[in-house]
């Protein structure tokens, strides 16, 4: 599985943002799909899932409410929405599949086998 996200950019705060994640390969929908991001100085952390079927949706209390995830599984796309971004929002943003059998614990890096070569996103105040 490749990964190739897009979407980045600056906006000021309070505003939104849409992230794309594209993947190749014909088993995309058998994936957990994942953000994460790094702001400069921070290790990588999580920010969103989606569980492959698409049912199940995960966020850290530092995004919740403000952020969605969501699948597109005939176009092999994830995308993460985000809203009322914040300066401490601005990072690089990852995209990352992990197959349904192997992740257990959705906000671990290490759960996820493939990565795309991150976004990204500058929050200014």
């Amino acid at each position: 599985v490749q990964l190739q996200a897009s979407g980045g950019g600056l906006v000021q705060a309070g505003g939104s943002l849409s992230l794309s994640c594209a993947a190749s390969g014909r088993t995309f929908s058998s994936y957990t799909m994942a953000w994460f991001r790094q702001a400069p100085g921070k290790e990588r952390e999580f920010v969103a899932a989606i569980l492959w079927g698409g049912g199940s949706r995960y966020y850290p209390d530092s995004v919740k409410g403000r952020a969605t995830i969501s699948r597109d599984d005939a176009k092999n796309t994830v995308y993460l929405q985000m809203n009322s971004l914040k300066p401490e929002d601005t990072a690089v943003y990852y995209c990352a599949a992990g197959h349904w059998s192997r992740v257990t614990y959705i906000q671990g890096m290490g759960q996820y086998d493939y990565w795309g070569q991150g976004t990204l996103v500058t929050v200014s105040s």
